[in-house]
Parts: C-alpha cells; structure tokens; sequence
C-alpha cells in the first residue's frame, strides 16, 4: 500500500494572539465597519455592508423577524432556500419592507441546480441583489457555472458562492465571478460531512490557505466558530468576514420549534442536511450530513449582537487596533 505524505492543520483552539501595546483609550472607539486592507468599505450595488458578519441561510438562524432585527443591527442576513420560490420572494419583500435606511445588505440564497436560475430571477425581479450560491460542497462544476452564469447576465449583482476548504477552490469560484467565498466544510456544531463523508480542513487553516488567494474576493469564515474569540482569530487569519449559525441561534426571537423542560425554555437549532429539515423542506431524505439540537433559549438577539460586537472590539484592543484593517497586519498568532 503506498503511504502518503499529510500535513498537520491548525484549528481555532491550537493558537492564540499576542497581546501587543495599546494606545486605544476607550474599546468603544473601536470600528467595526467592515472593510479590505486598505481601509475600503465593502458594497452590494450602492448599498454598503456594516458588520463584518453575515447571518447564515438556516431555517433556525434566518425568518422575516430575525432578518429585520440582523439587517437593522447591521448584520447582514441571507433568506434560506428551504422553501418555495414564492415564499422566498414574499420574504423578502417583507423584510425590505421593515428596513432602516441604514440597514446591511440583504441576501437570499439559491441552489446550483437546473431551476435555481428561475428562483434568482424571481428574486432579482423583486430588487434583490444579493445572492448566495448555497451548495455544501462549492468546488463543483455546477457551482462554477452558476457563479458565472448570474454574473454574466446580472453584473450588477453581489454574488456570494461556497462552501470551500482549500485555496484551489475559493480561486475557481473567484474566478467564476465570486464577490465572496465561504470558506470552512464540516466544522459547523450541527454539521455531520465529516463523521458521515470522512472529509473536511479545520476552518482556520482553510482561512489561512484561502487568504493566500491574490483574487480581490471576500472571504468569509463559515463553520466551527463558536465564540467572538474564534471570530477574532479568524479575522486575524485572513477573513473578511464570518458567518454565524448557532451564535445567533436559539435566541428570544429565533424561529425554530421550541419546548419547555424544568422550567427553562429550548429551541431546536438544526443543520439544513439534517433528516428532520430534508423532510421539512423536500418531503425525503437522502444523505444526513447535519444533526438536530435543542438548546436553551439565553436571551434576546439584540443582547446576543450587542455580546458580540463587544468581544470583537475587546479582541481588537488587546492587539492595539483601533479598525479590522490594521488588525491583519498587526496581529500575532502563536
């Protein structure tokens, strides 16, 4: 049998960052708006992104309720595909509808399939310009060709495409005409791929391969993030942004089925290749690569983003950083 050579990959909790001098005086000056390393904000169309978060397409994360709230805080949602076109489009609609003027960008997803271009349509019909080609395994044939089919008819579009884990496959989706690229397979906790497939690349050291890329396209860190520490890392490592599942799950105003055991009060936080959400949404279920979890409900979104943006500031001032892009340069892992 013949042997081959690996490698060994880092993971979130095998680094940390080096405290560094600081001249910040208070964490609150700190700025969080999104931007490269330049200093250049990010734009969908002639709408700028706020947060360097994205909300992720999951029927327990993202509704017309929670959407509003992400958007307006700054966060920008995306509308999940689990459901039909028509429902997808009323969403929206909705959700535009309760927006500030100030409000993130926000997305909807769409599959790579032979009708996901019908459901785009529909979508861009009604002023939507932001799409997510949601596949769970983006270096495909079929997610290229969606890529650059959208971006040949609509230029005008934000497209964002993924999942991907190394360097070779965010650079095909760039190339396609990727705005964006999610980076990170089967490190979510409601995530299966590698127990059931034996696949998968710890989402740090996808970012660190991927943000070697000398393509001008977003990378966004998706899967396995757990805590504004990890957010931090991440940002650190090279990601333009991240987004967030369970971190912005199982909250006062989440969707999701809910019961109540002791007293205290849980909510279902699913992956959208788990058999409960195949049966929920397609009526069958091929290959499981999500679980279901119950967890308890902790507090109200506008708690939980408030938590959050407080820990990214706090992790910026430790390395001296008063915006995210001084941070890459600035920051130190060991």
């Amino acid at each position: 049998m013949a042997f081959y050579e690996t490698r060994t990959c880092l993971c979130f909790d095998d680094v940390l960052l080096t405290p560094k001098y600081s001249e910040i005086d208070s964490r609150h000056n700190i700025n969080l708006t999104a931007t490269d390393v330049m200093g250049r904000p990010f734009f969908c169309n002639d709408k700028k992104f706020s947060l360097p978060i994205f909300a992720s397409p999951m029927d327990t994360v993202v509704d017309e309720k929670t959407a509003a709230i992400f958007s307006n805080a700054g966060i920008s949602p995306i509308l999940h595909r689990y459901c039909t076109a028509e429902q997808q489009v009323v969403s929206y609609k909705n959700v535009i509808n309760q927006l500030h003027a100030s409000a993130a960008p926000v997305g909807a997803a769409i599959g790579a399939g032979e009708f996901s271009l019908n459901r785009m349509i529909d979508l861009y019909d009604a002023g939507c310009r932001f799409f997510c080609v949601d596949v769970a395994h983006g270096h495909h044939k079929m997610s290229m060709l969606a890529v650059s089919t959208i971006k040949h008819l609509y230029p005008e579009c934000f497209i964002m495409a993924g999942n991907v884990a190394t360097l070779e496959g965010f650079d095909a989706l760039a190339n396609a005409g990727a705005d964006a690229v999610r980076v990170g397979i089967g490190g979510g906790s409601v995530c299966s791929t590698r127990i059931v497939t034996g696949h998968g690349t710890p989402t740090l050291q996808s970012i660190i391969d991927c943000a070697e890329s000398e393509s001008d396209a977003i990378l966004v860190a998706d899967g396995g993030i757990r805590s504004t520490g990890d957010m931090v890392k991440s940002y650190a490592a090279g990601a333009d942004f991240v987004m967030l599942g369970s971190m912005l799950s199982c909250k006062d105003e989440s969707p999701g089925e809910e019961k109540i055991v002791d007293g205290v009060k849980y909510k279902n936080y699913r992956g959208m290749a788990s058999a409960s959400a195949q049966k929920d949404w397609r009526g069958k279920v091929s290959v499981t690569e999500g679980v279901d979890s119950w967890r308890p409900v902790t507090n109200s979104l506008g708690d939980a983003i408030a938590t959050i943006t407080a820990g990214i500031r706090s992790g910026l001032s430790y390395s001296g950083c008063e915006k995210l892009s001084d941070f890459y340069a600035n920051s130190e892992f060991i």
